[in-house]
Order: structure tokens, then C-alpha cells, then sequence
């Protein structure tokens, strides 16, 4: 049987660091440990975590093929060539051309930007780009977040004498586009310090080689890590090292001085004067940047976010809020089409992957329909529909926790016209008559590889601690380990055997489906104050079950994690509940 909840176990030789950490730093033991978790262990390494800078940037130039990348834009520059700056649809790929494009732009007027239209050219580079590249005079192409795979169109620019330099970060194929230079810290032959940087990280990463390559003072190109941070944060990448530095820097800046676009962002997500995290970018802003790219063109968001005309961000800002309603309304019908069909095929529990297709969805929201049946039913999940020539069907996969996705599609590659992407999120399309064969076979290798633990729902839980450790000092300690991300997720803490303190836990909401609890240790002691939703993990539960339960003296475990919630101008610790257990006897 595999436990809901899954209790990170240290080794002996982890808790011996702890301790040494504990010592060194001259905190709790469980903070230390959970620096241990998220694999640091000396007090060098937790000091660069908790202060992370942006003096520890890695050369750029040790980044293979960048001498090159540099050599040839600074030759464009000086022979005064056109320059094309070429992006993905998406979050990443729209904040990466804003960034590039609204950096270089200081530098040349014979500059412009690409985005592909998601519906007529699809993922990545298309041969109606490099059409447009030759009939507009253009001498060099800079794309970011796409082409790793772009062999032929790279050559077809080629032979119309357009250079490309590639900036991705997208897993290779063995063959790579005959480029000026490929950018991509996921090549084998690249022995770059850090390899999960973003699509726009690449890209800035080009930047910073090419403003110490012409003495360019650093701090011009970090007025742009707002973009960098948003791109981080939405397309899902650790924010571990170089990520964590440029993460961290361009949240500070989002929170002070963001661009222009973003502003506005920030303004009708009505969050002006509240402090950002990462999960206000992924939520609320993320979603409104990809709204233009799936229901109408990423053109719009990378006019957003390049502009100086405060009028035309205001107006843009209000265009695609537009397009983010009317997105979310057609994601919410979709999926509810897609899950129905998900159980109407029957015996779920008995299949290891989801691949569904109907020729009606709208491309534009397929990935968002992939999340959201991933996260219900826990399974490799595949939705696709038709492209929009008709002649090909494509779509978008996601993957749960621990699974190898690009792989598994990789298995199929011979059914396969075109695909990318990385472990946990994928593009591909194929023939329609090779739909069959393809979900046969996709099947069977999850199958094969993927393992019991990774198909059931499972929280993963950091430290089982009593509520006494949560003290002021423990909690202003633990917010320094933002900005949360993956590998380093907001930390989930459990706490068992507690009671409702003072009878004051009741129902909530207004149908009293949530629960505020307020629970202490069996002695009465250490209580906290907290809020569990009927949502996620706990939507199928029976909150006055638990309640009563409560009321009548029983005991509860729960997991959680810590957050501060400010009401009346107050600001007060909570704890937000992701689970309960029932402790019977």
C-alpha cells in the first residue's frame, strides 16, 4: 500500500550535517534539515541560498558556442545587419524576445521580433518565419526557448544567407540545426556549471556575455530580470542556482520597479501594493502573458511588454485580460468534454496513461487541459486535436511527479512528425493514422516504466515537527528559503495528535464546506490557527465529519505548510492545511 503521505526520511550521514549546519548557522535543527533536503549542506552553500547574488552569475561565456554567439551579433551591429529576434508563443518565449529585443534595441534601429502564430506556423521555427526573414531583409535570426530541433529550417535560412544562433533549453536531438551557435546547456558536449536555466535565462545569459564583451555596465541588462523572473516561475524550471539568483533579483524587481507592461499586469490582477511571489506570477500573471499566444497572437504580449507609451500598455493590458476570460472559459467546458471521455472509456485504475483527441478543441488551450486532467486522475496525460491545415493532429502532454514524459514519447518518435520538450511537459503532432497506434504504444511503455508510487497522489511531506518549533524566529528563518519553486517547493510540515483549542474550530465559507481550524498540542499548549479548504487533496472530504470529530475531544494529524495572512492591516502566521487524518482511539 502506498502511504498518502510520504515523509522525507534522512539518512544517518544527512543528520549529521544538520546538526553540524545547526552549530555553524546557529539555527534549529529543523531548519537545517530541511537545508539538507533541498541538498545543502555547508554553511558556504547556505549562505549562498540565503543570499543569493547576482555577483555568483556563472561566466557566460563558458556556455559552449557563445564566443561565436557574441562574435557574430557584435558583427551585425557594427555592419548595421538586421537582426531578428524569434520567440515560442508562451510565457518563456514572449518574456524572452521582450528581454532581448528591448535590450538590443538601445543598440540598433535595424532590429525586430517574431512570434509564431500558434494556430498557422505551430511550435517553434516555421518555414513562413524564414520566408519573412529573406523577403524582409533580415541577416540574423536569435531564437529563444525554440529551434534545437529546427535542422531543416536552420538549413533553408542557410541557403538564403541568414544566420541563426539558437538560444534553447529544450533536450537535443543528436543531430543539431546548423547554426552560427546552439545555445543549450542540455547538450552533451556543453560542460556548462548550471542546465536548467529558462528559454529567456538563454537568452540572457547572451546579454551578459555581450555587455562584457563590449564593456556595457551590467546593471543596464538587470533592469530586465523582472522577464526573467516571470519566465522562471511559469515555465516550471528548479529554481535551484542560477535560476534562484535571477529568480530572486527579478522578483525584487517586479515588486519595485517593474516594466511598464508588467505593471499593468500587476494592476488588473488587482495585486498593486501587495508582495509578489512566485505563485502570484504562476497563477495570475503567467496566465494572462499566455492568454494572447492561445487565443489570439504572443505578438501582443511582447508589444505589452516592450512598450514605453503608457496609453498603449493600458490598452494592450485590457486586451489581453480579455482574451484570459474568454480562455478560461473555454478550458473550463474542454476539460469537462475531456474528462467525461476519460471515463467513459472505463477501467482507469487499470490504464497507466491518458492520450484523448477530438478534432474540435481549440489547439490553444490543450496544455492547460493536460494539467488538469495530470493533477485529477495521475497519469502521463496526452490531449490533441487537429492542427489548424487539418492535415496533421498535435497537441500538448503532461507528465506526474518522478515521470520521464519525453521519453516515453521519444519511444514513439516514428509515429511522430515533429515533438519537444523536457521531462515533465511536451509538444508533438503525427497523422491522424497513426492516432492508434501511437496511444497503443505510449501506453504500454508508461507501462513498463512507470511505478506505483508515481501514479498514486501523494504529499510530500518535509519534517513531522511539534507546533512548539514554529516559533517567530523559525519563521522568519523559513521565508528566507523564497523564492519556492521546484526543488525547492514551499516546505510541507506534519504535526500529529492535536486537538481543537478552546472550541473555537468551525466551518467556514458560504456553503460551510471549509474548515477554520485552530488546534494545540494535547496539553492545550502552542496552538495555531489555520484554514483547510475543500479543494485539491482534501475536495471530497466531509468537513462536519471532521469537525464533529474535533468537538467531541478526537484527536487529528495533519500536514501543511506556513503562510502569513493579513486581515485589518494585521499580519498573522496561519497555517494552510493540505491534508487531515482522523486519529481513531
Amino acid at each position: 500500500m502506498i502511504e498518502k503521505w510520504k515523509i522525507f526520511a534522512l539518512t544517518s550521514e544527512q543528520r549529521a550535517q544538520a546538526e553540524s549546519l545547526a552549530k555553524e548557522l546557529g539555527v534549529s535543527l529543523s531548519i537545517c534539515e530541511l537545508l539538507v533536503i533541498r541538498g545543502i549542506t555547508t554553511f558556504e552553500e547556505a549562505k549562498r541560498f540565503f543570499r543569493p547574488k547576482l555577483a555568483d552569475l556563472h561566466d557566460p561565456f563558458l556556455i559552449k558556442d557563445m564566443t561565436e554567439a557574441v562574435a557574430r551579433l557584435n558583427r551585425a551591429l557594427s555592419e548595421k545587419e538586421k537582426i531578428l529576434i524569434y520567440g515560442d508563443y508562451d510565457v518563456d518565449g514572449t518574456t524572452a524576445v521582450s528581454l532581448v529585443y528591448g535590450f538590443l534595441r538601445q543598440y540598433t534601429k535595424n532590429i525586430g521580433y517574431y512570434i509564431p502564430d500558434r494556430y498557422s506556423e505551430g511550435y517553434g521555427i516555421s518555414m513562413q518565419s524564414i520566408d519573412f526573414a529573406k523577403n524582409e531583409g533580415y541577416n540574423l535570426i536569435i531564437a529563444l526557448d525554440c529551434g534545437i530541433k529546427a535542422v531543416d529550417k536552420v538549413a533553408k535560412a542557410n541557403e538564403y544567407g541568414i544566420d541563426f544562433i539558437i538560444c534553447d533549453h529544450h533536450t537535443p536531438d543528436a543531430v543539431l540545426p546548423a547554426a552560427v551557435a546552439v545555445l543549450d546547456s542540455q547538450r552533451e558536449d556543453c560542460t556548462y556549471p548550471y542546465r536548467f536555466l529558462s528559454g529567456c535565462g538563454v537568452g540572457f545569459k547572451l546579454l551578459q556575455a555581450f555587455s562584457i564583451s563590449n564593456e556595457i555596465p551590467i546593471n543596464k541588462l538587470f533592469e530586465y530580470l523582472d522577464l526573467a523572473a516571470v519566465s522562471i516561475a511559469s515555465d516550471i524550471v528548479p529554481i535551484t542556482g542560477e535560476n534562484r539568483i535571477l529568480a530572486a533579483a527579478g522578483m525584487q524587481k517586479l515588486n519595485t520597479s517593474p516594466n511598464l507592461g508588467l505593471k499593468n499586469i500587476i494592476d488588473v490582477c488587482s495585486m498593486s501594493g501587495k508582495p509578489l511571489d512566485i505563485s502570484d506570477v504562476v497563477f495570475k500573471l503567467g496566465p494572462r502573458i499566455n492568454a494572447a499566444g492561445r487565443m489570439r497572437t504572443g505578438n501582443e504580449i511582447v508589444e505589452l511588454l516592450t512598450t514605453n507609451n503608457a496609453d498603449i500598455a493600458r490598452e494592450k493590458c485590457s486586451d489581453v485580460d480579455g482574451y484570459n476570460t474568454e480562455r478560461r472559459d473555454i478550458d473550463t467546458s474542454t476539460t469537462e468534454q475531456a474528462r467525461q471521455f476519460v471515463l467513459s472509456e472505463g477501467n482507469i485504475e487499470d490504464r497507466k496513461s491518458i492520450v484523448v483527441f477530438n478534432p474540435q478543441w481549440n489547439k490553444g488551450i490543450v496544455g492547460i487541459v493536460a494539467s488538469r486532467l495530470a493533477e485529477e486522475f495521475h497519469r502521463p496525460t496526452i490531449v490533441l486535436t487537429h492542427s489548424t491545415n487539418g492535415d496533421l493532429i498535435s497537441g500538448s502532454a503532461r507528465s506526474v511527479l518522478g515521470f520521464d514524459l519525453y521519453s516515453a514519447i521519444d519511444s514513439c518518435r516514428d509515429l511522430l512528425e515533429n515533438f519537444g520538450g523536457h521531462l515533465y511537459a511536451a509538444g508533438l503532432s503525427m497523422k491522424e493514422e497513426n492516432f492508434a497506434e501511437f496511444k497503443r504504444r505510449f501506453e504500454k511503455n508508461v507501462e513498463e516504466t512507470i511505478t506505483e508510487e508515481q501514479l498514486n497522489p501523494q504529499i510530500e511531506v518535509d519534517l513531522n515537527i511539534d507546533f512548539a518549533e514554529i516559533t517567530p524566529k523559525f519563521w522568519r528563518i523559513l521565508k528566507q528559503f523564497n523564492p519556492f519553486g521546484p526543488e525547492n517547493m514551499k516546505p510541507v510540515f506534519c504535526t500529529k495528535n492535536l486537538i481543537d483549542y478552546q472550541n473555537q474550530s468551525k466551518l467556514i465559507g458560504k456553503d460551510s464546506t471549509h474548515l477554520r481550524l485552530v488546534l494545540s498540542d494535547i496539553l492545550g499548549k502552542n496552538a495555531k490557527s489555520g484554514v483547510a479548504f475543500c479543494s485539491g487533496d482534501m475536495r471530497n472530504y466531509d468537513m462536519q465529519a471532521i469537525l464533529t470529530h474535533l468537538k467531541n475531544g478526537g484527536k487529528v494529524d495533519i500536514c501543511y505548510t506556513l503562510e502569513d495572512n493579513t486581515f485589518n492591516g494585521q499580519t498573522n502566521l496561519q497555517i494552510m492545511v493540505k491534508d487531515v487524518l482522523v486519529v481513531n482511539g
